[in-house]
């Protein structure tokens, strides 16, 4: 059995603002850096075999505390990156909500194609490959993966035999940890979306989602 600590990357500016995706250039800001810092002491004294993270600068950029706390590089792994989004990258969720298609998505996530992207089901499949290898890699030992909500619900998704459309019914937050103990035989899930103190800074003093309505945490990325 190996047990798996999926960490979502921490804060940035365009939480519940603008659809991030694979955007270049994306970086936490003061209160993300915050939680990346309560991060690595939450794991100071975690006995863990490896680290690894996406290759986008959030992610990064989150997992740099924890990698100095545990004393450890952080391996990036390409197929742990956020969902490929396509067209709809960069653009605000202001504006996706006018988009039928986006609406589609959101709905019924298992069939709606993403112009220009990837199925959610091709990000389930990547990233269950990915922790499988690592399952594989570090039986009977602890992997901390950093990576982004939508990864994350998908891989809960698989380990519990839900439906992709059934994702927005719980919620993976920046910073949160989920804990996963994954054999050849089956999963468990034993904490799911465990997130820090709440860090009030002057540029978000209320929510990690900015001016978001309270339904933006569910495409918030």
């Amino acid at each position: 059995m190996t047990r798996f600590y999926l960490v979502r990357h921490a804060s940035h500016d365009l939480l519940g603002r603008v659809l991030a995706g694979r955007m270049p250039g994306v970086h936490l800001n003061e209160r993300g850096r915050r939680e990346a810092d309560w991060l690595g002491e939450r794991f100071r004294s975690t006995a863990v075999d490896a680290l690894v993270t996406s290759p986008l600068e959030r992610s990064l950029e989150t997992a740099g505390p924890i990698a100095a706390a545990l004393g450890m590089a952080p391996q990036i792994e390409p197929a742990l990156s956020e969902m490929a989004f396509g067209e709809w990258t960069g653009r605000s969720f202001e504006e996706l909500a006018e988009v039928p298609a986006w609406r589609a998505f959101n709905t019924c996530r298992s069939v709606t194609p993403v112009p220009g992207g990837e199925t959610m089901l091709q990000t389930q499949v990547r990233a269950v490959a990915a922790l499988e290898r690592l399952r594989q890699r570090h039986d009977d030992g602890a992997v901390l993966v950093v990576s982004h909500g939508d990864v994350f619900r998908a891989v809960v998704a698989h380990y519990l035999g839900l439906c992709l459309d059934l994702l927005q019914r719980f919620m993976i937050e920046p910073a949160s940890v989920t804990t996963l103990h994954v054999a050849a035989s089956g999963a468990t899930l034993v904490r799911l979306n465990d997130s820090p103190p709440v860090f009030e800074t002057l540029e978000n003093p209320l929510s990690p989602y900015g001016s978001a309505s309270p339904a933006a945490p569910e495409v918030a990325r």
